[in-house]
């Protein structure tokens, strides 16, 4: 079963790791037959590139396109162990920056493995940053420009599409509840960034990443909307549970029963569907909006 992303790299900045660290010169990777890539944006990249035949392997949050389901798994990106890695000769690793931990990456590049970081920023620049950097990777410039290009023109038509909104309703994002506290997303967060993309504002803010948050501190972000990655769902027991979560009850979300439930990758992996994902909600939270021509 394929592991989601539902903690950012933010969490784990201590695994974090630097281009200049693990890098190769691009020029040698272009004949590269063997790849392994790690972070489903990453893969999803390699794909709309129409590179995919040089994938020799993937990591488990690598789950669109359909395709990609069907590579040999390497294990979850936050989590990675080289036995399984090096078992497939590879000839170059592309992996999204936060992946780790750095022990296993210092092994690879030890057993010779070249290894490529993908910068991953949340925000329409990000996604932009982290196509190029795959492209060159890939010695696909030209096809990564294009593809640079759609994601933005079409990231810039909900922006002009969310110009005259007027107001912003409140979003809480949580990522898992239980019985202990919620879980939700703080600032600097991928939520945050996809939620502003959609023309709303994060319900909850003042502490960076992803943190439980004390009953009064939910009750008191009165949430318009709720949003759920569909892999944090069963952890909060379904969509009714979370509707009457005592914090929540008396929320204007779960009073005019507004909760979101979206695919994980699409919503917080800033990949090339990003523009989709932030379409999506921001339909959601902006009824009236105009539609796309």
């Amino acid at each position: 079963m394929r592991a989601l992303p539902w903690l950012p790299p933010r969490l784990l900045a201590g695994t974090l790791l630097t281009a200049a660290i693990f890098a190769v010169p691009f020029n040698a990777a272009f004949a590269q037959t063997h790849i392994v890539s790690v972070g489903g944006a990453v893969t999803e990249i390699v794909y709309d590139l129409h590179q995919q035949d040089r994938l020799a392997g993937v990591d488990s949050t690598s789950d669109y396109p359909e395709g990609a389901k069907t590579r040999p798994d390497i294990g979850y990106m936050r989590r990675l162990a080289a036995e399984p890695i090096l078992a497939l000769h590879p000839d170059l690793l592309l992996i999204e920056a936060g992946s780790g931990p750095q022990g296993v990456l210092t092994q690879l590049q030890g057993a010779g493995v070249p290894i490529i970081m993908i910068p991953d920023q949340p925000g329409l620049p990000g996604v932009l940053d982290k196509i190029h950097t795959v492209a060159a990777a890939l010695g696909q410039q030209a096809a990564g420009d294009v593809l640079a290009a759609q994601v933005e023109d079409s990231g810039q038509k909900l922006a002009a599409r969310l110009t005259h909104v007027q107001r912003h309703p409140k979003v809480l994002v949580l990522m898992s509840g239980g019985k202990g506290n919620i879980l939700a997303a703080g600032d600097g967060t991928a939520a945050q960034a996809i939620i502003r993309l959609a023309g709303g504002q994060n319900a909850v803010t003042g502490f960076p990443g992803y943190a439980p948050l004390s009953p009064e501190i939910v009750a008191a972000s009165a949430p318009d909307v709720i949003l759920i990655p569909d892999f944090a769902l069963p952890g909060l027991g379904g969509e009714e549970a979370v509707l009457t979560l005592p914090d929540l009850a008396g929320s204007p979300a779960a009073r005019n029963k507004r909760i979101v439930v979206m695919d994980g990758m699409l919503l917080l992996g800033f990949g090339p569907r990003t523009p989709q994902a932030a379409a999506q909600l921001a339909a959601v939270l902006h009824p009236d909006l105009p539609s796309a021509q």
